[in-house]
């Protein structure tokens, strides 16, 4: 399963979206069926972000659904086609 931590980079806007938009062309496209994005736990605005982002219309068509992992909520799951 790929995995994206953005725990490292937390704190730079530009970056985060960078790693977000890559990881998910580059998830799209290795054929994956699961891949995970771990904002961590904390205050839950970087979640929110990351969520936010997901969102967005264009992003949207890239999978089929998102969820936040029950068992650890600083975990959000992708799932593509």
């Amino acid at each position: 399963m790929l995995s994206l931590d953005l725990h490292p980079i937390f704190r730079n806007n530009r970056d985060i979206e960078l790693a977000l938009r890559q990881f998910l062309f580059k998830a799209n496209h290795s054929g994956e069926r699961v891949v995970e994005i771990i904002p961590g736990k904390g205050s839950g605005r970087l979640k929110a972000r990351v969520l936010a982002f997901l969102d967005q219309k264009h992003i949207r068509k890239l999978y089929v659904r998102r969820e936040v992992d029950t068992g650890n909520t600083g975990r959000i799951l992708i799932y593509f086609r």
